[in-house]
């Protein structure tokens, strides 16, 4: 009987690196699901749900077998969401058997954190998510899976009101699942309706109101699963070279739950971008129309896509703003619940990036969100603005008209080449019924649009930092930016120095990439020192050192245990101060013993595998006293060394305090921290920190005492506390974000890789 502070708390000492994506799961189900996989993984054993009832022994189910699990009944499959994912099965996570560490938890792992952000629970964590686990499974052999009668006998009451009463076969069953559902219910007991399922509305006929109430999407949902008709929605987008706006617009289109959809293009511009976009995503529903640039006009464009529709109803789909994935579907039930020929919504959330700000419009006929019975739409007139308005009166006038209160549903954006200028929109604010202006609000609610919408992730980093804040930061990178610079000419003495530790499946591949330098190895000098190897390292590298002292203008190998063995993973936050303690020793003690009159020092990782042949002469171009390139896990790849970063314009004012742990920082990624493959394009940049995978420092910075602090700086240590110590002996740090050198993740690392990824 675990509770939600047993089940942190076990997390916290047996998989710390899964915290930040289990804290950050919006619905306590979900951490509820997610437990069940790491206490399985643990222990093994048997979980079950509360409204699970056992009916004979389970031991003979469980007997001789690794891992069991069951289906739930065939008629669950026949449910709309099932059907849309396409599933043939569903494995049940209410009843799971398991023998402790079996490899199948780990997978569950990885995957868990890959979906953490799916907005619903069935996907993210529950049923679906396991079902796709288990299709996934790296060692399926030792996965048994049940029939739905032997665990899972009943059907769900949502399938039976659907589908009416299913005949039960407790002769097999040696358990039953009640389908209870409280994860549902909210804490008086009565059903939680999630967000975009129930909605205010109002109906009228030619002015007069009619009806007033709550608008059941589900409801309307249940009636389509039975059979009823989901009639062709034409949505209508006229544009013009406006190709990155129009195919955010397209994005929310294919994006839509409604199942029978058009989307008519005219376009009369001269760019073919959008045209070949289209054409790229293959998209039958997708059909684009060029008409000659001839300045017609808005009026008379929208008449041409109407005309261009197939299905009785068409929507307005302007190129430029945002629409939730439930939006037509919404409209449509809400048009076919109650008879309407035309539905609007009432209220829309507005968004102005450029001055950082979000809010609910105020009530009115919103002309843009229409949705009509093609026979019934007027003919726009012939005008270059506000077209739309006359159109929507008379369709309010002359109709059986729904208004539907859910503004999430449509997103109104201020981009400034709209067809209206800046001050309409400021006056839509200005009545505006709710408003997010204050940075940490206005960034809370657009992270929380982007898990539905196709937000840029530029428009989040930025909205950290706040308006203010945002230019600063804007200054501060161009002051801070150079062009990327051209590789050096000249050969300046050269010592590279690597620390090596279980290092034998590596070193003949760092060998040859050294190798394959175009630098003069009569320039080189090399340093190595190896320590607390289990493997054949020490072995290997006095194999190999009469031909390096031969190759190269000196090599310096050093020996010596620090007594670092890791009983955990690397990652594991416990051991980080110790871990990272240790390597900034090794490191300071190579420097020592190695340097003598080189001017320049590259600090080289022994796993790293690959990089340009002119990687030396690229960052001595650089003309800066410390520089490091991009550290990918593969080429244009995610950033892998996450100690080289650019701080946040506003990370001062964060709470870093929360992520200290043993004296040092250790925040989940992306907390106050941009990376490199954020930063593609930049040139030459000026960061805060810097890695040591590839770490280019002008010797004589060492020699005045610039080291790899082995204890807390500034609560930073080894290579982020060398760029810490440099700083207040002013000497800046750079990067070039578009020099990889790449470090695939080892096996191990994969699921602390995602894990660390959500933020």
């Amino acid at each position: 009987m675990w509770t939600d502070a047993d089940n942190r708390a076990f997390l916290q000492e047996h998989y710390p690196w899964f915290l930040p994506v289990y804290d950050g799961y919006p619905e306590a189900i979900m951490r509820a699901d997610a437990i069940r996989y790491f206490l399985l993984d643990h222990f093994g054993g048997l979980y079950a749900d509360l409204d699970f009832e056992c009916l004979s022994p389970v031991s003979e189910i469980l007997d001789g077998h690794e891992l069991v699990l069951g289906c739930e009944p065939e008629a669950h499959t026949r449910l709309l969401l099932a059907r849309r994912r396409g599933f043939g099965r569903i494995i049940g996570n209410a009843f799971i058997a398991s023998r402790p560490g079996h490899p199948f938890w780990a997978h569950v792992h990885r995957r868990l954190v890959g979906a953490h952000k799916l907005p619903s629970t069935l996907d993210a964590t529950g049923p679906f998510f396991l079902t796709r686990a288990i299709d996934s499974a790296p060692e399926p052999g030792s996965i048994t899976v049940l029939g739905p009668e032997v665990l899972y006998p009943e059907v769900s009451p949502y399938a039976t009101e659907l589908f009416g009463p299913q005949d039960a076969d407790y002769d097999r069953a040696y358990a039953v699942h009640h389908w209870s559902g409280s994860w549902t219910c909210d804490t008086d007991g009565a059903p939680r309706i999630s967000a975009g399922k129930r909605f205010p509305f109002w109906a009228s006929q030619e002015l007069h109101q009619l009806a007033d109430g709550m608008l059941s999407l589900d409801a309307q949902r249940r009636r389509w699963a039975s059979g009823a008709p989901a009639p062709t929605v034409s949505c209508l987008m006229v544009t013009k070279d406006r190709s990155a706006t129009a195919r955010r617009a397209i994005t929310c289109f294919r994006n839509q739950t409604y199942p029978n959809l058009e989307l008519v293009v005219v376009e009369d511009g001269t760019s073919d971008a959008l045209e070949q976009h289209i054409r790229d995503l293959g998209d039958s529903r997708i059909r684009h129309h060029r008409l000659p640039p001839e300045g017609r006009t808005l009026g008379e464009l929208r008449n041409e896509t109407v005309e261009r529709a197939t299905g009785p109803y068409v929507c307005q789909w302007d190129d430029d703003d945002l629409y939730d994935p439930e939006r037509v579907e919404t409209q449509m039930a809400a048009i076919l619940a109650l008879g309407a020929e035309a539905c609007f919504l009432v209220r829309e959330r507005l968004w102005w990036p450029a001055r950082h700000k979000l809010a609910i419009s105020c009530a009115r006929v919103w002309e843009g969100s229409m949705v009509c019975a093609k026979d019934r739409l007027p003919r726009y007139p012939a005008q270059r603005r506000g077209e739309d308005t006359p159109v929507a009166e008379e369709v309010v006038r002359t109709c059986r008209v729904v208004q539907v209160d859910a503004p999430e549903l449509y997103t109104y954006v201020c981009h400034g080449n709209n067809t209206f200028n800046e001050s309409h929109f400021a006056e839509h604010f200005d009545v505006a019924t709710e408003i997010w202006a204050e940075p940490g609000a206005y960034t809370e609610q657009l992270l929380a649009m982007a898990t539905r919408l196709p937000i840029e992730p530029a428009d989040i980093a930025h909205a950290e930092t706040g308006p203010a804040a945002a230019r600063a930061s804007e200054r501060r990178q161009r002051e801070a930016v150079e062009p990327a610079p051209a590789p050096a000419s000249e050969r300046p003495l050269l010592l590279v120095l690597t620390p090596v530790k279980d290092a034998a499946t590596f070193l003949p591949g760092y060998l040859d990439r050294l190798r394959a330098l175009d630098y003069p190895r009569e320039a080189i000098s090399l340093g190595l020192l190896e320590g607390d190897s289990r493997d054949t390292t020490p072995e290997l590298l006095q194999q190999v050192l009469p031909g390096l002292e031969a190759e190269y203008r000196r090599v310096t190998l050093v020996r010596r245990d620090f007594g670092l063995q890791l009983a955990g993973p690397r990652w594991e936050p416990g051991i980080q101060r110790r871990r990272r303690s240790v390597l900034a020793k090794v490191r300071n003690h190579l420097l020592s013993r190695a340097l003598t009159d080189e001017e320049w020092v590259l600090w080289l990782d022994v796993d790293v595998t690959g990089y340009p042949t002119d990687l030396v002469q690229r960052l001595l171009g650089a003309r800066k006293d410390i520089v490091v390139p991009h550290c990918a896990t593969a080429p244009g790849g995610p950033t892998y060394d996450l100690n080289t970063f650019v701080l946040h314009p506003r990370a001062g004012t964060l709470n870093w305090s929360q992520w200290l742990r043993d004296g040092i920082l250790q925040p989940p990624r992306g907390f106050g921290r941009t990376y490199l493959d954020e930063l593609r394009g930049q040139g030459l940049l000026r960061v805060d920190s810097v890695g040591g995978t590839a770490l280019l420092v002008r010797a004589d910075l060492h020699r005045e005492g610039l080291t790899f602090p082995p204890f807390p700086y500034q609560h930073l240590i080894e290579t982020e506390g060398l760029a810490a110590m440099a700083r207040d002996m002013g000497t800046a740090c750079w990067a070039l974000p578009d020099l990889e050198v790449l470090h695939p993740h080892h096996a191990q690392e994969v699921a602390h890789s995602e894990a660390v990824s959500l933020s």
